[in-house]
Formats: C-alpha cells, structure tokens, sequence
C-alpha cells in the first residue's frame, strides 16, 4: 500500500465486474471508492460526497464519459476526470485530453501507472483548493497560478508545500519562460507573509549602473540626479520577500554587496553611513548554470551557499509534455475570459502542442494560445489562428503515419483475413493462430 496520498474515488463503469475489480484495487491503496453503473449515478454521488478524483467509461447507456466529464467541467471543475476505456483509440484520446480530461486509459491498464496517475490526480485536486482559498484570502484574487501533473511538478508543489513559511533562500533554476517567478510568488503568497510586500526585481534587465540604487536605495545628493531621498527594494521588502530575478546577472562588486546583507542583515543606502537593519525572505532564480559560472570565475561559490539554501529545479516545457494540455486550458480560460469568448481548441492544434519541442516554454505557449483566442472567430481554436512558423510545424507533423491502437491493427488483421478465407470463420480463425470462440468474441465486439 502506498499510504501516502488518500481520497475519495468515484468509478464509473455499466460492467459490474470491472467496477468489482478496480475498486478492490484502489481500496488496497487506501483510498475511499464508490461505484456508479452509469451518468446519472455519478451524478448522484457527485452531488452527496467530496469526490477528489472520478475514473470513467467512454461508452455507456443513455450519457457516456464525454458526457459525464462535461457534467462535471461545469459543476465540480476542481475534480480531475480520468478515461478507462475498451474502445479507445489515439484520436479519441486526444479528443479527450483536449476537452479537460486528466488522463486517459485503455483497458486492461497498467495498474501500477493507474495508481501513479490518481495519486496525481488527487494530489492536484488538494492544490487547487488550496490556490482557489489562497485566491480569496489574496487582495485582488492574485496569485501564481501552477498547473503540473508529472513527477517533476509534483516534486515541485511537495518543496513549495515544505519550506512556504521558512525564511531560509529559494534558489529556482530553469530556462527562461519556464514559470519561475509564479513558483516565487505562490511561495509568498502561500506562506505567512502573504500580507507583507512581495517586491521583483530583474536583474538582467535593468542597467548596470542603477540596480545598486535600485537595491540599497540612495540619500538626497549622493550622486547626480539624486534630487531626493530613495527607499531602495530590500527596504521595500520588509517583513516580506525580495524576488531577484536572472541572479546570474550581478557583477562581482554588487554580489560581494548582497552576500553582506544577507550575512548582517542590514545595508546602507548610497551617499550614508547609517546601517539598517532588514528582514526579507530572499528568493532567486536564474536560467545560467550557477556551478560553471562559478568555474568560470563570473560568480561567487560563497554567496552561492547562501542563496542555495533550497533549490527548486524547474523543467524545460518539452520534458513536461503531460502538462501541456492542462496549461493550455488554463491560458485558454484565462485569455478567454478577458476576451469575452468561450473557446475550444481543435484536436489536431492539440496535438501539434504536444510534439512541438517549445524552445519559449510556457511563455511562448501563453504568447501563441493569447494570439488565438484574439484571432478566434468562431467557439474554437484552430490551426488558422497558429503563427506562420507553427503551422509550417503542423504541415511537418501532418506527414507523419498516425499511431494505431493494438485494436485497430488486430481488427485489420481480422478483416484481411475473413478476406483471405472468402468468409470461412472456420479457416480465418485458423490463419490468425486464434480458436473459433475468440474469433467470435472479436466479431460480436466489432459488430459483424
């Protein structure tokens, strides 16, 4: 038994013995089942306990899955809608996971990932309750919003989750646009000092010359053009979190500057003498590699150790490519509702995010899926509304022989083999290696 993540289960299934079987299964790792035949059961259940995860069938009397996961989406859109399914297929997948589905099996599955995934699954659906009443409590309703189911995101939210309230140094490492300043924010603004300043600073932007005024601040007349007094950030910051963004920027004099504050805790604005005391919670990020630049002489091992009391190592896009339809979504709903429109996206644009290798990472999918929701005419996303060098992608993609399920290649061997005998079922059976009853079985479920 796992007996780490725990939850309330729904399974839907209209065959009782697989119903039987899973639940049995899921129980085993402690979670809490309840079974429904069909929709309008689930829909039931749904209305009477706190459900963390649901695990569908596709086909069903009266609603089938769609149906349900639909139902769901609009009443209960926190609780994440797993597929298992005999009928599925590459397309129907995709149909599904496009639609807000959180994953998608064909029977028999492999246990061992079933029981990887929902504990995903539930752990996400935990997240977003705890982001949707973080939302509230924020002035505004701002927050980081993070969307990650893979092992790397989870790890993620776990380390968030750990060190949120401790005053010790984050240092995130990633790519640029990967998402490290929201992973920032939501440790602030998850934390005990959500009501105390959260104070960014990008350090690759700003000029060389000024971001030791920026930081410390600088007294009336301490150099030309300092007509008044200035509050520098780490002032700012008091009590709350100073976020230096792209750390890897600071020349060796100011990093020898900043090793000192964190050392004493205090500075001196420019042009005085007088110490002040500071109290922040410093978080950095940078998408250099900190080691080698160390190597290179360009960055300070000491002040390293201090700012690398925590590290948070954030995937490229392309690594997490399970995420990808989920953040879609949420740029989606986002964009969305600032645009007015309630938009879908078409599967074949889906699946051109998923192979895409995204060298802008999340920020070059924001900046993509914002541009086709401006474009959209109609209720959906299509490829029309892709730029130029993504659609030439597509047009790649396209050429490629769609993957095949084991079903649709056992069904054309059937077929070529009813084909091959002039219709004996006797003799087909015969040249497949299978028995007579098996054929039939397969036959029967074909609908032939």
């Amino acid at each position: 038994m796992q007996g780490k993540v725990h939850g309330k289960v729904l399974i839907v299934d209209d065959e009782p013995n697989a119903l039987t079987v899973l639940a049995a299964i899921l129980r085993e790792e402690g979670y809490s089942v309840f079974k429904a035949g069909d929709a309008e059961a689930a829909e039931h259940a749904l209305g009477k306990e706190d459900i963390d995860t649901v695990i569908t069938d596709m086909k069903m009397p009266a609603k089938d899955g769609m149906q349900l996961m639909d139902f769901i989406a609009d009443r209960y859109p926190d609780i994440p809608v797993i597929f298992l399914t005999a009928y599925g297929s590459v397309d129907s997948a995709v149909h599904a996971i496009t639609r807000g589905a959180f994953y998608y099996f064909i029977k028999p599955p492999d246990y061992a990932k079933l029981k990887g995934i929902l504990a995903r699954a539930v752990e996400q659906r935990g997240l977003k309750r705890e982001l949707e009443a973080l939302r509230k409590r924020v002035p505004g309703g701002k927050t980081a919003r993070i969307v990650g189911v893979t092992p790397e995101m989870v790890r993620i939210f776990e380390t968030i989750e750990a060190v949120k309230d401790s005053m010790s140094s984050v240092l995130i490492s990633g790519e640029t646009g990967t998402g490290k300043e929201l992973i920032a924010r939501s440790l602030h603004y998850g934390s005990v000092r959500r009501d105390k300043p959260f104070v960014a600073v990008n350090c690759a932007a700003m000029p060389r010359e000024l971001i030791e005024s920026e930081l410390f601040g600088y007294e009336k007349g301490a150099f030309s053009g300092a007509f008044s007094r200035r509050i520098g950030r780490f002032e700012e910051a008091a009590e709350g979190t100073i976020f230096l963004d792209e750390i890897g920027e600071l020349e060796m004099p100011l990093q020898a500057k900043l090793l000192r504050v964190l050392q004493e805790k205090e500075i001196e604005r420019l042009g005085s003498n007088k110490k002040i005391k500071v109290n922040f919670r410093l978080i950095s990020s940078t998408n250099r590699n900190i080691p080698a630049e160390i190597s290179a002489g360009n960055f300070r091992e000491d002040l390293y150790y201090r700012l690398n009391v925590v590290q948070i190592q954030v995937p490229p896009l392309r690594d997490r490519r399970e995420d990808i339809p989920l953040l879609a979504a949420e740029l989606i709903r986002e964009y969305g509702a600032r645009e007015g429109k309630v938009l879908r996206i078409d599967d074949e644009v889906m699946q051109a995010f998923l192979n895409y290798d995204w060298p802008g990472n999340i920020r070059q999918l924001g900046n993509i899926i914002e541009r086709a929701v401006v474009l959209a005419k109609k209720d959906r996303i299509t490829i029309k509304e892709l730029p130029e060098d993504l659609k030439t992608y597509v047009l790649h993609t396209e050429t490629r022989p769609p993957v095949r399920t084991l079903r649709e290649i056992e069904e054309e061997a059937i077929r070529a083999a009813l084909e091959e005998s002039a219709g004996n079922k006797s003799q087909a059976a015969k040249l497949l290696g299978i028995s007579r009853k098996f054929l039939y079985k397969r036959l029967e479920e074909m609908g032939q």
